[in-house]
């Protein structure tokens, strides 16, 4: 199934196959519906919602995160508070049938650990949307991996560098489920990134190997962020614009490195931060956020007090988009990277003269 909806708000279209997960959009079209190749800046209701299901980690106890060298950015170890119900997750997807394409499932905690996680899955399908969820792998069966296939468009495997990683991922792949790997790009992970892609050494039949960028957030340490001068940080753009057996992507985070280091990419393949552009975060205590990673909920909007239309035309949010919108007027690259991450400067891969970080008005 595929439809084209019409944002008459912000004056473009988007185009998105259910089966397939292709998406489009034009850029924003003139009063007699051609494309002036401008792109719009955000949409009147985000396409992607990034949904925590999970309120805390049934793994928490026995630091799975921390052995595998990830700090867990939200603090699945220290917090526990209930997981999202079923009626508050049936709440958001009918708020969102026909204006959101995928729900991204998440949280404090493997999301196929969820209690309710196949009816979770029947009201997205019920609602038209693709649910796509990551996972340690360390709860997978073939069960849960029957069910991916069922109702998932894809489902990423962290790189937890365990036999049960592995085995997670041959489920998936045996089960046929879209299946990619996601590494954490750090200080203490990327000269293994490196050597892996020189190697092509990730496990076959996998889709792709995305790359997310280490940020200073819940356990994650300052120390172990990588910065823009460290010369590792250029072998390694080096190496994904290589070819490989396996796609190789990354998050919106990492885009300033592939503006600044990589010399064959298009940027047309680039898509900066969506976050209160066409992305969301809604946590299971129904607090709505622009990204995840604003752990500290500076631009938060509570969805009992609220629609989520209502939240994403609210004040924080405007606030939040503002900090793209002002950063680095003088810089060619602007429309590219927009400043890259609003929340956390320190992560961006750029030491451009012309980089201007917009603060918060008071």
């Amino acid at each position: 199934m595929h439809y084209v909806v019409h944002d008459r708000k912000y004056h473009f279209k988007f185009a998105f196959d259910t089966e397939t997960g292709a998406y489009v959009r034009t850029g924003i079209l003139d009063e007699d519906g051609r494309d002036t190749g401008v792109d719009p800046f955000m949409g009147s209701y985000p396409h992607l919602i990034d949904v925590g299901i999970m309120g805390h980690c049934i793994h928490g106890k026995t630091g799975l995160c921390a052995k595998a060298g990830i700090g867990c950015y939200q603090s699945g170890m220290l917090v526990e508070q209930p997981n999202m119900s079923v009626g508050d997750f049936r709440r958001i997807a009918e708020q969102s049938r026909g204006r959101c394409n995928q729900f991204a499932l998440g949280g404090r905690g493997d999301p196929d650990q969820h209690e309710h996680f196949e009816e979770i899955l029947r009201i997205c399908r019920d609602n038209h949307l693709v649910p796509n969820f990551t996972t340690s792998g360390y709860g997978m069966t073939p069960g849960i991996a029957a069910l991916c296939r069922e109702y998932c468009g894809a489902v990423a495997v962290s790189w937890y560098r365990s036999e049960y990683t592995l085995n997670a991922i041959q489920m998936l792949l045996d089960a046929g489920v879209k299946t990619n790997i996601h590494y954490v790009l750090g200080k203490n992970s990327i000269d293994e990134a490196i050597d892996r892609l020189t190697r092509n050494d990730f496990p076959r039949g996998v889709n792709a190997v995305i790359f997310l960028l280490h940020k200073p957030a819940g356990q994650g340490t300052r120390a172990n962020m990588l910065s823009v001068d460290d010369p590792r940080v250029a072998r390694f753009f080096s190496q994904v614009e290589t070819r490989h057996p396996f796609k190789v992507g990354m998050d919106s985070c990492n885009v300033p490195g592939a503006i600044r280091f990589c010399k064959s990419i298009l940027p047309e393949s680039l898509d900066t931060c969506e976050g209160g552009r066409y992305s969301c975060y809604i946590g299971a205590d129904m607090v709505m956020v622009p990204c995840s990673f604003d752990q500290q909920k500076r631009y938060e909007v509570s969805l009992r007090d609220m629609s989520i239309e209502e939240a994403w035309n609210s004040e924080p949010f405007e606030r939040f988009r503002n900090r793209m919108r002002g950063a680095c007027p003088g810089c060619e690259k602007k429309e590219l990277c927009m400043g890259g991450c609003p929340l956390m400067p320190e992560i961006v891969f750029c030491d451009s003269s012309k980089r201007l970080v917009k603060e918060d008005a008071k």
